[in-house]
């Protein structure tokens, strides 16, 4: 079992340095043969500037250019970031105290760095707003949906929070806008069989035993929409969407259900209008029960006109 070893580098614009492994074995004569090997997406090019700039870190310091291969070590760096879309909307923090951040994350802003969403992540950005390198999510929620995500603020204390959600003793409510049918039974809960394959962008119902269930209630109804609660048992990718779309009510704003459509990483006019509502859940360290509400309403409930327009600075999809 290898040691856990700290970072000598310091978390740059909110994120930690990567570490990378040198295998026992191999035929590289260098580090940099090596990271050139492993790193076929840098240009050699720009792994050489990495290394005569004192970038690239190994266990005893600085990797030089022509460092002889060290096997089963380690080396650490600060990956360059994307060129990403800035997300023009705030994060409101709920509750902090020494173990929980419970915060009303925006529509269009990712939980957790991933591909093109780096530093444009609400992670990355609250560990920098708050001051809290540790910082870590307890669970995540797409970047496209708005409201509720809770984050571990002390390391030793991930496992039990990450666990707890793993092992659903969460209570999650949400909410969403789509059209109302009047040939539609609510409540009613749907069950049924979701696949996510590697590499592609939606998920899919498809036959056999069912490994989604969600309950849907409508709420309230005028001019033709919906105010739908929904109540997923399970925690299948996309599960909520998915489930409205089979009913023939696809959540408004959604670009993937029933049919994907593609939309610019800049275009906010017309958010998902889906918003995790309710966190409830007895604390697995003090075994008190926690109860955790959005603030944030969904727009195309409150101003149809809004949510629909075309004004690209305009509303996020969920206000206070």
């Amino acid at each position: 079992m290898r040691r856990k070893l700290a970072s000598p580098l310091p978390q740059r614009h909110g994120l930690d340095a990567a570490r990378l492994w040198l295998p026992p074995e191999g035929s590289w004569a260098t580090i940099r043969d090596h990271l050139v090997e492993r790193l076929p997406r840098v240009d050699p090019a720009r792994i050489d500037a990495m290394l005569v700039g004192q970038e690239i870190i190994g266990m005893d310091g600085p990797v030089k250019l022509d460092a002889p291969y060290r096997p089963d070590s380690f080396v650490w760096f600060h990956r360059d970031l994307p060129v990403e879309v800035p997300v023009p909307f705030e994060i409101r923090v709920l509750h902090r105290d020494e173990d929980l951040v419970v915060v009303d994350k925006p529509h269009f802003l990712a939980t957790i760095p991933r591909g093109r969403h780096v530093v444009e992540t609400a992670l990355v950005r609250l560990r920098r707003e708050l001051d809290l390198p540790e910082l870590s999510p307890a669970h995540r929620l797409d970047r496209v949906t708005a409201g509720l995500v809770m984050f571990v603020v002390r390391r030793e204390r991930r496992g039990v929070y990450q666990t707890m959600f793993r092992d659903r003793r969460v209570f999650k409510e949400y909410e969403a806008i789509a059209e109302a049918d009047p040939a539609l039974r609510v409540p009613r809960t749907v069950r049924s069989r979701i696949v996510k394959e590697r590499g592609i962008i939606n998920a899919q119902e498809v036959e056999g035993p069912p490994n989604s269930e969600s309950v849907i209630e409508l709420l309230a109804e005028r001019s033709g929409l919906g105010r739908y609660r929904l109540l997923p048992k399970t925690g299948r990718t996309h599960q909520l969407r998915l489930h409205m779309s089979s009913l023939g009510v696809p959540i408004l704003g959604d670009d993937f259900y029933p049919t994907l459509v593609e939309t610019a990483l800049d275009d906010f006019r017309r958010p998902l209008q889906l918003l995790a509502k309710v966190l409830e859940f007895t604390d697995p360290i003090t075994g008190e029960p926690r109860r955790f509400e959005s603030r944030s309403t969904l727009t195309a409930w409150t101003s149809y006109a809004d949510w629909a327009g075309d004004d690209r600075s305009g509303s996020a999809g969920s206000s206070s």
